[in-house]
C-alpha cells in the first residue's frame, strides 16, 4: 500500500476516536529511517487559536493504544515498522495551510533553501501566506516577502 493511501487510511481509522477524546491529527508520516520504518504520528489537543495546548504522554499512550489496535487488525503496513506517537512540541512545524492560518500572528523561524540577505534562518512574526507566498514582519516593523519554493521548514518559534 502507498505512503498516501496509509496516511489516508489511518486518517479515516482515527478521525471519530480522537474527536471523541477531545484530540486532533496534526500530522503523519511514514519514514524510513536507515533501515527501519517508523509510522510517526503527531496528534494535538482541539483548540482555538494561537497558543498551543499541550499533549501529554498519557495522550499519546491512548491515541497509540487504540491505532496499534485498529492496525494489527487491518494489518495495511507491508513492512515492519515502529509506531510513534507524540506531540508537534512547542516548536511545531507548519506543514498544512491550516497550521499556517492557525498562527498567523505567531512569532516562528523559517529556514530557507536560499540566503535572504545573506541568511537562511530568520525569526519574524507570521503576517500571511497566500497566492505561494509568505509575508513575515520582522523586529524593526519590515515585512518581508518570501515565495513558498524557497522556504524549507517553519517552526513555531520558543522565546524563554
Amino acid at each position: 500500500m502507498s505512503k498516501k493511501k496509509i496516511a489516508d487510511l489511518i486518517t479515516d481509522e482515527l478521525s471519530e476516536f480522537l474527536k471523541q477524546e477531545g484530540y486532533e491529527l496534526y500530522h503523519l508520516e511514514m519514514v524510513k529511517v536507515v533501515k527501519d520504518w517508523y509510522l510517526r504520528v503527531y496528534i494535538d489537543k482541539i483548540q482555538e487559536g494561537t497558543q498551543p495546548s499541550y499533549i501529554s504522554t498519557d495522550d499519546c499512550e491512548k491515541v497509540s493504544r487504540f491505532l496499534s489496535q485498529r492496525l494489527d487488525v487491518l494489518d495495511p503496513i507491508e513492512q515492519n515498522y515502529y509506531l510513534e506517537v507524540s506531540s508537534p512540541g512547542m516548536d511545531r512545524q507548519l506543514i498544512t495551510d491550516a497550521h499556517f492560518q492557525r498562527y498567523l500572528g505567531a512569532e516562528v523561524e523559517v529556514k530557507l533553501y536560499k540566503p535572504y540577505q545573506g541568511v537562511k534562518t530568520l525569526t519574524a512574526v507570521l503576517k500571511q501566506v497566500s497566492d505561494g507566498q509568505m509575508v513575515l514582519r520582522d523586529n524593526k516593523g519590515n515585512d518581508i516577502v518570501l515565495p513558498m519554493e524557497q522556504v524549507a521548514q517553519t517552526r513555531l518559534a520558543i522565546n524563554f
